[in-house]
């Protein structure tokens, strides 16, 4: 889809407070041009046929989001297809949670940008579930004052080991997002300051093991965990805008062997919830994103 060019007040926004001036940013346009980009994500509610096939979309918060946008996402969505979810041997209907990323970068003559969806999460977290790992206590994170200093915000991917008692045995920051752009090295910085506060906090966290299910067995459990920073402004006042993007290396933890995830991404799992990594029973996607 091509749209009104929007990404470099997209990064504008995301950098205030960490770009300090005029000459930082060109000093450092080509090497965030690399890898920013203006970001989107969205969220709602799919129904998917014995087939495989979408039969119905809601978006949520529709009316927060541009119509040509909310239009563009319904297309793509209506028309992806999964695979049959299968129980007790049947295909069944269901209805999943999604959340949808977007993002755009300007098109190679410089007068618009391409919108594309670039990821998507069916994941979704049961406080109530006895047949995963649930939260007992999750002290919240303390926001790094250096982070805090620059108006730095991002998002933390963290890999959780659960012991069989409910601590946690282990933990590791898969990947770090940010949402404002500057140096590289300032970006560097803030974002293993978000490692650190979020692993700090992580350590004291307790956990319910599962009593039920295929995994209440297990000698331990590997658990996903996001934590946003956004300055205390809750995730809904920038719902359907568009804001600065740059994505972290994702780094496999030591102590996991499940394969890698393309859409283990903390923008793509919902605020407050943990989510089983070895335990993949929710919807497959079919359908190449990207396009």
């Amino acid at each position: 889809m091509r749209y009104s060019p929007l990404l470099a007040l997209a990064l504008a926004v995301g950098g205030t407070g960490l770009v300090a001036s005029s000459d930082t940013i060109a000093q450092n346009a080509r090497e965030v041009r690399q890898t920013a980009q203006a970001s989107m994500t969205l969220s709602g509610k799919i129904d998917i046929g014995t087939e495989g096939q979408v039969t119905a979309f809601e978006l949520a918060h529709a009316d927060k989001v541009p119509a040509d946008l909310a239009a563009f996402v319904t297309r793509q969505v209506q028309a992806w297809r999964f695979a049959p979810m299968m129980v007790d041997g049947a295909a069944v209907a269901i209805q999943t949670p999604v959340i949808v990323r977007l993002v755009q970068q300007p098109d190679s003559n410089g007068d618009g940008a391409n919108v594309r969806v670039t990821g998507a999460s069916f994941a979704k977290y049961d406080p109530e579930s006895t047949s995963r790992v649930t939260f007992i206590a999750r002290p919240a994170p303390i926001y790094p004052k250096d982070v805090y200093a620059v108006r730095g915000r991002g998002d933390v991917l963290m890999l959780l080991k659960i012991a069989r008692d409910g601590s946690v045995a282990d933990v590791f920051t898969e990947q770090v997002n940010l949402r404002v752009v500057g140096k590289e090295r300032q970006m560097s910085a803030m974002r293993a300051s978000l490692a650190r506060a979020s692993e700090a906090a992580a350590r004291t966290w307790t956990f319910r093991p599962p009593t039920t299910g295929a995994a209440k067995d297990a000698e331990s459990w590997n658990v996903r965990v996001p934590v946003r920073y956004a300055m205390g402004e809750p995730r809904m006042e920038r719902y359907g805008e568009w804001e600065a993007y740059i994505p972290g290396p994702h780094e496999r933890a030591p102590f996991s062997n499940a394969r890698a995830d393309a859409n283990a991404a903390p923008d793509l799992l919902a605020d407050g919830g943990l989510y089983m990594a070895d335990l993949d029973d929710g919807p497959r996607l079919l359908t190449p994103l990207g396009g």
